[in-house]
């Protein structure tokens, strides 16, 4: 199947690996990990891809949010930091959001790590006869309504 992260390639060949300890090779490759991991429910990898200077001390994934497109707007990175700026859809108690924001990143010790991003959710209220938020390409009302 294809990767929650949608990059069109087999999970096993894009974020598995990194949700096996792979490093990321760079920022955009690690946040697209760490939306399939939303996206898989997976808050170990979460943590341990966060900085530990921002890291919660703990983290839990609602069981019902649903993940279901990550859009990359732009991404670029120098030695020791990244920025990535995406847009995430997803639905939550019924409704579809859509979570805008430009993540910082770090390297450090051979690995990248999320830091920071300024957090900018919206409700979306989809019309029938719209693209569908989802990515597939139908309208609204024949894919996700």
């Amino acid at each position: 199947t294809n990767c929650p992260c949608g990059s069109t390639k087999p999970y096993s060949d894009c974020c598995q690996p990194l949700h096996n300890g792979q490093a990321a090779k760079d920022a955009e490759a690690l946040m697209r990990s760490r939306f399939s991991a939303f996206s898989l429910l997976l808050p170990d990898y979460l943590l341990a891809s966060w900085h530990p200077s921002t890291r919660p001390e703990q983290f839990e994934l609602d069981q019902t949010t649903q993940w279901k497109r990550l859009e990359i707007i732009s991404a670029g990175n120098g030695d020791q930091q990244g920025e990535v700026h995406f847009k995430a859809y997803y639905v939550e108690q019924g409704e579809w959001q859509l979570l805008e924001e430009t993540s910082k990143f770090l390297f450090e010790q051979g690995h990248w790590f999320y830091h920071s991003g300024n957090y900018q959710p919206q409700t979306l209220k989809p019309l029938r006869n719209a693209s569908c938020p989802c990515g597939s390409g139908k309208k609204f009302k024949k894919c996700c309504l």
